[in-house]
């Protein structure tokens, strides 16, 4: 029951995050987006990640876990993108 109530809670977090990438790529800016944020929440999956590797206990949760520190990461880089284009508009 346990694996069930994580798996639900990180995909839970997981569908909000190409909403927010989507948002990203249309906003063409960093206005309203914290990058302090997004890296604590890569860190948090990085440690979540980390653990299951360190206890041993990977099972399908994982890949959920993997995802959502890609879908991070992306938005992470779409910030810089974002930061770039906010510096060329002045």
């Amino acid at each position: 029951m346990a694996e069930i109530l994580e798996a639900l809670m990180v995909i839970s977090f997981g569908c909000s995050w190409p909403m927010n990438i989507i948002k990203s790529l249309r906003a063409k800016t960093t206005k309203g987006k914290s990058l302090m944020f997004l890296l604590l929440i890569e860190f948090g999956y990085v440690c979540g990640i980390i653990s299951k590797l360190v206890s041993g206990n990977i099972t399908y949760v994982f890949i959920f876990y993997v995802l959502n520190l890609l879908m991070v990461g992306t938005d992470i880089a779409l910030y810089f993108r974002n930061l770039r284009l906010d510096k060329q508009r002045g």
